[in-house]
């Protein structure tokens, strides 16, 4: 098996979660007569009548992650076991959802990989392996995942980690057309979510806000889904200052950033997840990230909104023209992005219908938008919030407390930079009429580094602004260094009404009320970084844990039914389909994504137990018991190179490397290399792998731009040391 670039990849062992059923009133009579992947508008809009497919990455056009299919129930649940697995040869980390239409099951994997395989069994059919270029492969903020295909009239459509867009055909994984989505290769630009299908164009949107010192300029950009001819390109955020905007949209926006902004600087805003399509209104619906950098005081003094950052925007698929917009979080300065997924639905309004979006926010507001108008129907807090008190429902804006403004000293935010739900799917249930929210109720600290006496005065993108996670770790003079003083956060425990400061929860939210139905902690302490969530007709909720767990609970109730241990870690949504009457659940597993950033998993994660496998495993009833991957065996620190000599060295390249690597490196299990591991080929390698891109074939890229070359010695001291310590500890140990 090789990589993008021809490398040869390790095998990864196999296994795929399938659970089927179909509902009695199908009849399998289209299958047959249809070619391979043949979704077209009339089959997505009447997704119902069809249950054994799951056509999108949520489901149905509304993105609802919701199956009418009911075989497998709160009875049946019990019998529930492993059916099928697929080895995805890689192993760093799968956040997609499964396809499935007619039988067969395309997905995504690292890099922008596509795999095509017989839903029944598992079986492969086809696989394709994009020739990602090494200089463009940039390194995403969150490591080199996918989330998802679309597959459309016999075309399944990926976006590469580097940018390309591909369209590939559906019965044999031919590619049948590429286009490069950059406007700008010299920029970290990336893309790693998955496109929309609006009419006759495919939509793609990119990311790259938090990465480099500028970080990115946002937009969308939409292309023939035939020909993959370019047909229109919308820009989130303004052009640098002095540059022509290039309509009246992007003008309007530039009204709403400092006059002095410095031209430097891209903007961000970058919609790099959270795409829907209305057919009826032939509007794209895309959620948009945060302004860059976090410390907007180096664009201006001015507090002005930045648009269309951290915004909902509606564009007309026709011709890329906005109709609407609405911004959750004005002037964002805690990385409150808008990309969580957008579930399109009829909820009942004051009495009457409405045809409505939702979006359980990063920011921890709940929002219910008219979809046609953009009007603000509802806002409510999902979980603890302390950066605003509540949304004006007259003019839509926060209403700030002030007890998060870092600028005046150390602040603990809730939610955090994590967001109170990130990219990970919630679920709405047309029976219960509840949505199951994937909940992260863990605060940060947001520290203005350059003015809080510590020894790092910025980080990457974020400047000179630093956010460290309050938990059970949390320990405010341990954290003094390199951040400089830190507070004690312990009051918060209980101004939370809880013991723990940091917890992950299952929320089953009315959005009608505003009011949780019930719910189910499943961390505390730490972020386990669970996974999404689906419901079913059958009166299910799934989701998967970073411990390797799938859960299956009661929806209308939350009473926990069925656990599935395989013995990976879970962070994707499970889906379910049928095949011959049938019933199958699958999901997508394998560590990597936001998790490998920051502190090292729990030892309960199935990361610190289990080898970082990624596969794809299904389940159905009367299945097994899931195989696992083989237990990580304790290894022993290679002796280092010879002990560096110069404290002052050392400390210099522990500040760049938390500068410039500890967004992806870390000291512990991760699917990043722990570089205390460093074999003598590879430290003799070193300039040339940090400097210029020497393995950037497996996703380390080159940092010449932002590194000299004393920077990358003074790493290496650090590293070398930090390998030290690692070896005599461990001789200390087992002498």
């Amino acid at each position: 098996m090789k990589g993008p670039l021809g490398i040869p990849l390790l095998s990864c062992t196999l296994v795929c979660i399938v659970t089927g059923w179909i509902a009695s009133a199908w009849q399998p009579s289209v299958a047959s007569s249809l070619g391979a992947g043949d979704v077209n508008p009339e089959r997505l809009k009447a997704a119902d009548s069809e249950p054994q497919n799951w056509y999108t990455g949520g489901r149905d056009g509304g993105g609802t992650y919701y199956s009418p299919l009911s075989q497998i129930d709160v009875k049946a649940v019990s019998k529930l076991g492993f059916a099928w697995s697929y080895d995805l040869a890689t192993n760093r980390g799968q956040e997609a959802t499964p396809i499935v239409v007619d039988g067969v099951m395309y997905t995504s994997g690292t890099w922008g990989y596509v795999y095509a395989v017989d839903a029944a069994s598992g079986r492969e059919l086809w696989r394709f392996v994009p020739n990602v270029h090494p200089t463009y492969a940039r390194n995403p903020c969150c490591d080199l995942v996918n989330r998802g295909v679309s597959v459309w009239k016999g075309v399944v459509y990926v976006a590469s980690v580097d940018g390309y867009l591909h369209a590939l055909n559906a019965s044999t994984g031919q590619q049948l057309w590429e286009a490069d989505t950059v406007v700008n290769h010299k920029l970290p630009y990336s893309s790693t979510g998955a496109p929309v299908i609006a009419g006759g164009v495919v939509v793609i949107g990119i990311g790259g806000s938090d990465m480099g010192h500028f970080g990115v300029r946002g937009y969308l950009s939409a292309y023939d889904a035939v020909s993959g001819a370019f047909r229109w390109r919308f820009y989130t955020v303004p052009p640098a200052r002095g540059k022509p905007s290039e309509n009246a949209d992007v003008a309007a926006a530039a009204a709403t950033w400092d006059s002095g902004r410095s031209p430097k600087f891209n903007g961000g805003g970058t919609a790099w997840d959270g795409l829907a399509y209305d057919a009826d209104l032939d509007l794209v619906y895309a959620g948009t990230g945060n302004p860059a950098p976090y410390d907007l005081r180096v664009l201006g003094a001015g507090n002005l909104d930045c648009l269309y950052t951290d915004s909902i925007v509606a564009i007309h698929a026709s011709s890329g023209r906005l109709a609407w917009h609405y911004q959750e979080t004005p002037h964002d300065r805690w990385d409150f992005d808008a990309t969580q997924k957008l579930v399109l639905t009829t909820l009942s309004v004051g009495g009457k219908p409405r045809n409505v979006l939702m979006q359980a926010s990063k920011n921890g507001f709940f929002y219910v938008i008219d979809r046609k108008t953009g009007e603000l129907l509802s806002a409510d807090a999902f979980t603890y919030v302390n950066w605003a008190s509540r949304i004006d429902r007259t003019t839509g804006r926060p209403i700030l407390t002030g007890q998060a403004d870092w600028y005046s000293g150390p602040k603990a935010v809730y939610p955090s930079a994590a967001g109170a739900h990130t990219w990970n799917p919630m679920s709405y249930d047309r029976q219960t009429l509840l949505v199951y929210i994937p909940v992260i109720d863990v605060a940060n600290v947001w520290v203005d580094l350059a003015h809080n006496g510590g020894s790092i005065h910025y980080i990457d993108s974020s400047f000179s602004a630093g956010a460290v996670t309050v938990d059970d770790g949390y320990d405010a003079a341990a954290a003094n260094q390199p951040h400089g003083p830190m507070p004690d956060v312990s009051p918060l425990s209980k101004l939370r009404g809880t013991t723990k400061l940091a917890r992950e929860i299952l929320r089953a939210w009315n959005p009608l009320t505003g009011k949780t139905a019930w719910e189910v902690v499943t961390s505390s302490g730490f972020r386990g970084f669970d996974g999404g969530i689906m419901s079913t007709a059958g009166n299910l909720v799934f989701q998967g844990r970073g411990s390797g767990e799938l859960f299956v609970y009661r929806a209308d109730t939350g009473e926990k039914l069925k656990i599935l241990d395989t013995g990976s870690h879970i962070v994707a949504a499970p889906m379910t389909y049928a095949v011959n009457g049938e019933q199958f659940v699958a999901v997508q597993v394998g560590y990597g994504g936001a998790a490998i950033m920051g502190a090292p998993m729990p030892p309960q994660s199935a990361a610190r137990r289990y080898q970082n496998v990624n596969r794809i495993i299904a389940f159905k009833l009367g299945g097994g018991d899931v195989p696992k991957p083989a237990v990580i065996e304790p290894t022993s620190f290679p002796k280092p190179p010879a002990p560096p000599g110069d404290p002052a060295r050392i400390a210099a390249g522990a500040v760049r490397f938390e500068q410039e690597c500890s967004r992806c490196h870390v000291w512990g299990p991760s699917s990043t290399p722990d570089l205390r591991r460093l074999d003598a080929s590879l430290h003799g390698a070193f300039d040339e792998i940090v400097l210029h891109g020497l393995l950037g074939a497996v996703g380390m890229e080159r940092f010449d731009d932002v590194l000299t070359p004393r920077d990358v010695e003074d790493i290496h001291e650090y590293i070398i040391s930090e390998s030290w310590a690692a070896y005599d500890g461990q001789k200390a140990l087992h002498p």
